[in-house]
């Protein structure tokens, strides 16, 4: 006989769940793990939503399982450590990203990558070490091993930080990575969304030029006045994609949807890198000919390692780098999903796990 989801493990747990490829979320009781000698229990106090939730609740990349709780730019407070980790205490400050696990032996994991791990255990909708399913930060309590654990830095506020812990990594890794780290170079950052608006923040924070490449020209002045970019380029805008011809070292492109590579390709200098970051549901269309003309690349980059995490964390702390924000209580949850697929948003939902999930809800 199966066990039921509450009595897979002894903690019991809370959490919003989809059931199948609606995406509907509705409350769900759950168990998480007791805490082993190298985890770490922490109280969920706000999580990121990020758009890849929602292409998993509806089951749009072929990969859901259901029941799935989403959720991986998760923050809160340390309750429980294991007698043998060694960075964490009970009361700190600490954070959760896209994975939980790893084969911890591969290259990728003995570089510090472990992100590109062939198996990398998500943090939901994926199977942990013991067979069972992993559950996201919609939930009122998490269970990790140290290893994946981040440390929030006193100064960053939890809720403005939580979605750096996905959309932050996903565009400092490449901007690292890539060269583009370098002050003084151009980069420019294709659409400004959750990852977008964080991205120009990092670029300006590594002492890049940063242009922004957007369809939308009602949100220049966004973008230079709020979020400090040095121009503004309409994509649409003939005129302004000729007139920017060839002036940039890099591109960050963090649009998911299909659209056009060409004129992207166009802005760069020679050498150039054209980094994708986004996920777009169908291939994009590969023009070669620019390529091979400028010795350009396009690349691709999916978040960063443990240790690379931190990193940008750390960084974001300095230079008080924070997600701009919409906080919102759990059972807005649907109508957030409603309004993120339409883009309608600045930058990100955050859902206060801590103060809007019910007592009653949790107490059994």
């Amino acid at each position: 006989m199966t066990k039921s989801y509450e009595e897979e493990h002894a903690k019991k747990a809370f959490g919003w769940a989809a059931r199948d490829s609606s995406g509907v979320l509705s409350p769900f009781h759950f168990s998480r793990r007791e805490n082993g000698e190298k985890d770490v229990t922490f109280k969920v106090l706000y999580c990121g939503i990020c758009h890849s939730d929602l292409h998993m609740l509806k089951n749009e990349w072929g990969n859901s399982t259901y029941p799935l709780v989403p959720g991986h730019e998760i923050v809160g407070v340390v309750t429980e450590v294991g007698s043998k980790v060694e960075k964490y205490k009970v009361g700190d400050k600490v954070g959760v990203g896209c994975m939980v696990g790893s084969c911890r032996s591969c290259d990728s994991c003995a570089n510090d990558l472990e992100n590109y791990c062939p198996n990398m255990i998500l943090t939901y909708a994926s199977k942990y070490y013991d067979g069972t399913t992993t559950y996201g930060g919609y939930s009122n309590l998490m269970v990790a091993d140290e290893h994946f654990i981040v440390r929030i830095p006193d100064n960053l506020p939890l809720d403005a930080a939580a979605p750096l812990l996905c959309a932050g990594i996903t565009v400092y890794s490449p901007l690292k990575y890539f060269g583009l780290d370098k002050p003084g170079l151009h980069v420019g950052i294709v659409g400004l969304g959750g990852l977008g608006h964080v991205a120009v923040k990092f670029a300006k924070a590594l002492g890049a030029k940063v242009t922004v490449i957007s369809t939308s020209p009602n949100k220049r002045q966004e973008a230079i006045e709020r979020l400090g970019a040095d121009s503004f380029l309409v994509s649409r805008d003939q005129e302004q994609v000729q007139a920017a011809i060839g002036s940039m070292d890099g591109i960050i492109d963090t649009v998911s949807a299909v659209h056009p590579l060409l004129p992207l390709l166009g802005l760069l200098k020679p050498h150039g890198k054209l980094i994708m970051v986004g996920a777009p549901e169908k291939p994009l269309e590969l023009p070669v000919f620019p390529l091979l003309m400028g010795r350009k690349i396009i690349g691709g980059s999916c978040i960063g390692g443990m240790k690379e995490t931190q990193e940008m964390i750390d960084l974001a702390a300095k230079h008080n780098i924070t997600a701009e924000i919409e906080v919102i209580p759990i059972d807005y949850v649907n109508t957030a999903m409603e309004r993120l697929a339409k883009a309608d948003v600045r930058y990100r939902f955050v859902i206060d796990v801590a103060n809007t999930m019910k007592p009653a809800d949790t107490s059994s």
